[in-house]
């Protein structure tokens, strides 16, 4: 049995044609099915939708009315499925993506704005947030994560290393001078971050799986952000990721400490729901992302 939109279709072509016949060529079925379609429809509306003999029909005054509903629906229905037809048109519509705080002084910024400019139609939803994201409860469409990827129910990419450093700025150098050991380090002021499920200080990460805890912050902070303008401000010793501090120890504005208890190194990942189909907009977001955090140049991990 034809479905209704089915049955609109084959309505409006005999509403333009002279007969059944006619309307069956130009939707290449039979005249029978055209038939047996239009009788339905009438059977379902209780009205008389064409005058009819054995050589062509005309159309009541009832079908009128009912042709220039069906035709304005059938656009609206043929206006749903465009998106899939025309490639232009599939990129546009919202992406949701979820970061860490620190990102937003790495590339990410710039390259969502290379992505807008590109395609104006986009509409990013950037949301930073040093949780983790539940995907599926805040429909995230697209996440970034500096560390491990546990979560088998995402797609993820391993799109860049992520070398994490202690490091200080010249004035607290001069100040205090450069520490040999972290026990000396242990007596100088340092910065660390809160876990936000927990309100204590995340350890500090050092080589062969070690951690350390940082005797007296002269600062705990609950921002990646505002930990790492505190280290740059000279306020204190922090654990930064390259990608913040490359650009600074390249002019000068930061110094590196204890290299030697540097930990094994981590990767940023870019991830997304396991699910199909992926909309073409999330797919060129994706790739975009992917490419551009891996392009040393705009993601720096080494001096």
């Amino acid at each position: 049995m034809l479905n209704k939109i089915d049955m609109l279709k084959i309505f409006c072509a005999a509403a333009d044609t002279h007969s059944f016949k006619e309307a069956s060529i130009r939707l290449g079925i039979s005249p029978q099915a055209v038939t047996r379609a239009i009788s339905e429809l009438e059977r379902q509306l209780g009205e008389v939708l064409f005058f009819r003999n054995t050589r062509h029909h005309q159309i009541t005054p009832f079908g009128i009315q009912l042709a220039q509903k069906a035709r304005s629906t059938l656009l609206q229905v043929d206006d749903i499925f465009a998106p899939a037809d025309k490639a232009d048109h599939r990129l546009q519509g919202t992406v949701r993506i979820a970061a860490p705080n620190a990102l937003t002084h790495s590339c990410l910024p710039a390259l969502i704005s290379e992505l807008l400019s590109a395609h104006p139609q986009l509409h990013i939803e950037l949301l930073f947030s040093d949780d983790h994201s539940d995907v599926v409860s805040e429909q995230i469409d697209i996440g970034i994560r500096v560390g491990v990827m546990r979560d088998s129910q995402l797609i993820a990419k391993a799109v860049a290393p992520c070398p994490f450093m202690i490091v200080a700025a010249p004035r607290l150098i001069a100040q205090h001078g450069i520490p040999q050991h972290l026990e000396a380090l242990a007596e100088l002021p340092t910065i660390v971050v809160l876990d936000p499920k927990t309100g204590r200080p995340w350890p500090w990460f050092l080589n062969d799986g070690a951690t350390w805890h940082p005797k007296r912050p002269a600062l705990a902070t609950n921002d990646a952000v505002c930990e790492y303008q505190a280290v740059l401000s000279g306020a204190g010793f922090g654990q930064l990721g390259a990608f913040l501090t490359i650009p600074h120890l390249r002019t000068g504005q930061l110094v590196q400490v204890l290299p030697d208890i540097q930990p094994p190194i981590w990767n940023v990942y870019i991830y997304r729901p396991h699910k199909t189909p992926v909309p073409a907009r999330i797919r060129l977001v994706f790739d975009h992302l992917a490419q551009g955090f891996a392009d040393r140049s705009q993601f720096p991990v080494t001096c």
